[in-house]
């Protein structure tokens, strides 16, 4: 990746390679061409190396998406380290953990959200050697960007890194547990990107918006490598308040979304037009272009000629509705594991509801207990100081044992049917899988989180958290619309998985507030030991639906 890199700047030294907006004003913008992306990376990797670091130590980053964050990591590289990305919203403890598990000898602050970093840096090592990017929270720094910028010139020979050395270590996002390290080496991250390129046909002259966390592999994947070998243009987002103008601004070729926020899109969507009255108008000639056409400029994703859905499963009736618009989605599969490279979605062989086929180099299987495994060159060498867990996920020929239980169809399609740890039984004996039944409950507009649990009761329930429109509206139109939606989803679902009831609760689900991960899956454990003392009550009521 670092060739790949060197060789753009080469080649291209005055295209601009990344766009960063300043905040405030949608014009407050700061550039980098490929050459000052270099230059500025040499300048920090001469620094790093003055602090006699011993070669291969680990160097933590904590910042939300920025250039600062891809140059600090190039820098990383540059002077014989190696990276150990935070991810930007995590409590004290687990960034404590994280510090402390990875034996990190320096600590890169980026841009945060004040919030969430006055809870994280509790967890910061005492005595630790910090850096703060631009843009960094206010506080005591041990040093900074533009000093370091200053007073550093370039370094003169740039480290020598091999395919099988350690590049980074990424801890995954943690739905259970204490996050582990994995470790990815050049040759786990650079295959993977080759082949990403290969299927999305990925140039300079495409566009990407990155804008979830870096520090979860499969926007490290996308975005900074895929950047880095296939030069295309990355743009950053200022804000969840900017979102809409910060895609606006980058219109790329290229987007990477969680199902999470393409039933946000939607919904936003629906708020400015009712589905009902956009169906009609999809049903009149002509007419029916332009309302597409303006919608998905409206969303900034009119450029688009790939986008892709990963991290958790996704409503197989939303991506039919991006399609109606105009919209390639394609969902895909992947672990931190395997850096995100196993399944993608082909043009013309997707089937909604499935997450594709293998790249041409990966393999899968299904095992006698219904596991997927995948063997595939994005494969990690382990998990940091952790040779248990890892003799526990890598069998003996190489295949990873990812947790998921699926099918494989005639065309080579896989469907997840459900994670193996999260499947439950119920008092009568049954098994329920749970997912599959969350994407029925998500893809109803009203609902935008669904937790379905009832281990020891007769039938299964469903915790949700509604949508931003719905939880402005009146509790009767919304009990009598989710009443509805059990009387049409149950007789899908075989009978020990019909649910009995749907809870709503009005709290909300946040990875600042550990009920969600960092990439917007909901952390179960949290959710069903928050609300199970209501269990028995809410069993008791026999009513459908239930507010708290």
């Amino acid at each position: 990746m670092i060739d790949a890199f060197l060789a753009h700047v080469a080649k291209t030294p005055d295209a601009i390679y990344m766009t960063q907006p300043m905040g405030g004003d949608k014009d407050n913008l700061q550039t980098f061409t490929f050459a000052e992306a270099l230059e500025a990376s040499k300048r920090m990797a001469t620094y790093l190396k003055s602090l006699n670091f011993p070669e291969k130590s680990n160097i933590a980053l904590c910042s939300k998406n920025c250039a600062w964050w891809i140059i600090a990591d190039i820098a990383i590289w540059f002077a014989d380290l190696v990276s150990v990305p935070i991810y930007p919203t995590l409590t004290a403890d687990t960034v404590s953990y994280i510090l402390e598990h990875s034996e990190a000898k320096l600590l890169f602050v980026g841009k945060l959200d004040a919030a969430p970093w006055a809870e994280m840096k509790g967890g910061v090592t005492e005595g630790l050697p910090t850096v703060s990017f631009p843009m960094s929270p206010e506080g005591e720094y041990g040093a900074t960007w533009k000093d370091i910028m200053e007073k550093n010139e370039p370094i003169e020979e740039i480290a020598t890194r091999t395919l099988d050395e350690l590049a980074t270590i990424i801890y995954t996002s943690g739905s259970t547990g204490r996050p582990k390290g994995v470790m990815h080496t050049f040759k786990s991250m650079m295959q993977p990107t080759i082949g990403l390129i290969k299927q999305c046909n990925i140039t300079s002259k495409d566009r990407f918006l990155s804008y979830l966390p870096l520090a979860h592999g499969m926007e490290r994947w996308c975005s900074q490598c895929g950047s880095m070998v296939g030069g295309m243009s990355l743009f950053f987002a200022d804000s969840l308040k900017t979102f809409v103008q910060d895609l606006q601004r980058a219109r790329p070729t290229l987007f990477l979304s969680v199902p999470r926020l393409w039933t946000k899109f939607q919904q936003g969507v629906f708020q400015k037009m009712p589905a009902k009255k956009l169906n009609i108008l999809f049903k009149i000639p002509l007419l029916n272009r332009v309302v597409k056409k303006k919608l998905l400029v409206g969303l900034g994703l009119d450029s688009v000629r790939f986008a892709g859905s990963g991290s958790a499963p996704i409503p197989k009736e939303l991506i039919e509705w991006y399609n109606t618009l105009g919209l390639n989605l394609l969902e895909g599969y992947g672990m931190t594991e395997n850096f995100n490279y196993s399944h993608i979605s082909k043009a013309g062989r997707a089937l909604p509801g499935t997450v594709g086929e293998t790249y041409d180099d990966v393999d899968c299987r299904i095992s006698e207990e219904g596991e997927i495994q995948v063997k595939s060159p994005g494969c990690m060498s382990g998990y940091y100081k952790n040779e248990e867990a890892t003799a526990e996920t890598i069998t003996e020929d190489g295949y990873i044992k990812t947790g998921d239980k699926g099918e494989i169809d005639s065309m080579g399609r896989l469907s997840i049917t459900g994670r193996i740890k999260e499947i439950f039984k119920t008092s009568k004996g049954k098994y329920v899988a749970p997912a599959p039944i969350e994407c029925k409950l998500i893809n109803h507009p009203k609902v935008e989180l669904a937790c379905v649990s009832g281990t020891g009761f007769p039938q299964p329930h469903a915790v949700v958290q509604l949508s931003e429109q719905a939880r402005g509206e009146d509790q009767a139109i919304v009990e009598k619309e989710l009443t509805a939606l059990l009387a049409t989803m149950n007789p899908t679902l075989d009978g020990h998985e019909q649910l009995q009831f749907i809870a709503v609760v009005t709290d909300e689900w946040l990875p600042e507030n550990g009920f969600l991960t960092p990439t917007q899956k909901i952390k179960r454990g949290k959710i069903e030991e928050t609300y199970s003392t209501n269990n028995e009550g809410w069993y008791e009521s026999k009513k459908k639906v239930i507010f708290m």
